[in-house]
């Protein structure tokens, strides 16, 4: 049981923090059932917690090398698990300035290193009786349970009218739609907030030899707009109405293939394809007003249907380059 035990944690945390990925990477359907999966693993990493406690139990007993590492990813990923099922639930959304789900990938990227150490320090060969039919029905009953469990939390949040009930298919929860003023300010990582001169700041669009540089009148001339949803991995969504200009309209004719480089004054940059220029909203308004300096001002970028972390603010450079828009991290390093 102790190696079938370890075999079925190793392969439920890996699925958690993929599913978790991919459920930030996209603000569209496929989201929705990542995060199935995800919360199921998380349900079946909680059902086998009593035998791992044994199995850890034993080795500090021991005193094995190491033993406090142990106990420190076990304390992480029950933290990382805690506090995502208050989030999802809406028991605890935040406390102050920290919300639930910070908390949760914050401990689960803290665990990742453990992991490693995990693996190497108490690595277990895997063996044929490791997929013997008596270890298949153990992962097919843990997965059925674990896939109930979830079930019956889903419909105990709807019947009891739980804030969980609201939330969004990407797990988020709606705060200050079509008001402005409550839209939360938010970086990513260890983006701050720059002071911009709009007399001075340009934005340089750049096309192969085409270079065009614009300056903040007239890009405020342009009145392109869209009502777009900012769903931020921080745990919330907020509806807004933005204005500006289609970033298809800034390319010259006959732009290729390839992809947009949209780079931000603090060095924060995404990529986009070519294709999507017509989707894209350079905005230099929000409900109508300015933006300010927290959302982005001169400019930032709407990506509808993309997560937070695409939407750059503070934009000062656009290139057409012939990368394709796979080519860049996942998550930005910024």
């Amino acid at each position: 049981m102790r190696r079938w035990t370890n075999h079925a944690l190793f392969v439920l945390l890996g699925l958690a923090f993929t599913t978790g990925w991919v459920a930030f990477f996209y603000g569209t359907a496929p989201s929705r059932a990542s995060l199935i999966i995800h919360a199921v693993s998380g349900y079946a990493i909680i059902a086998l917690t009593p035998w791992k406690m044994v199995i850890a139990a034993r080795g500090i007993q021991r005193r094995r090398p190491g033993w406090w590492a142990s106990l420190v990813f076990t304390g992480l990923v029950i933290t990382s698990v805690v506090a995502g099922i208050l989030h999802s639930s809406g028991l605890l959304i935040a406390v102050g300035a920290i919300s639930a789900m910070e908390v949760h990938v914050g401990a689960a990227l803290t665990a990742l290193p453990f992991v490693a150490w995990h693996v190497f320090a108490r690595r277990i060969p895997v063996r044929a009786v490791d997929f013997s039919r008596r270890s298949l029905l153990r992962a097919g009953a843990l997965l059925a349970g674990a896939g109930l469990t979830y079930g019956a939390g889903e419909t105990a949040i709807r019947l009891l009218s739980l804030p969980g009930s609201a939330r969004r298919f990407t797990g988020s929860y709606e705060f200050g739609s079509l008001q402005p003023a409550q839209l939360p300010v938010t970086q990513w990582l260890f983006d701050a907030v720059p002071a911009l001169d709009a007399t001075t700041w340009r934005l340089t669009v750049r096309a192969g030899q085409v270079i065009r540089d614009w300056n903040y009148q007239e890009l405020l001339a342009f009145d392109d707009r869209v009502r777009a949803t900012l769903d931020c991995t921080g745990g919330f969504y907020s509806t807004q109405d933005w204005s500006g200009v289609w970033l298809s309209r800034l390319l010259p004719a006959g732009t290729g293939e390839g992809s947009l480089h949209v780079r931000s004054f603090t060095g924060y940059d995404r990529r986009f394809a070519i294709g999507d220029a017509n989707r894209l909203l350079i905005a230099t308004r929000l409900g109508g007003m300015p933006l300010d300096a927290g959302h982005g001002f001169p400019l930032r970028l709407v990506a509808p249907d993309r997560r937070g972390y695409w939407w750059v603010k503070w934009v000062t450079a656009i290139e057409v380059e012939d990368l394709p828009s796979w080519w860049q991290l996942p998550f930005p390093m910024q």
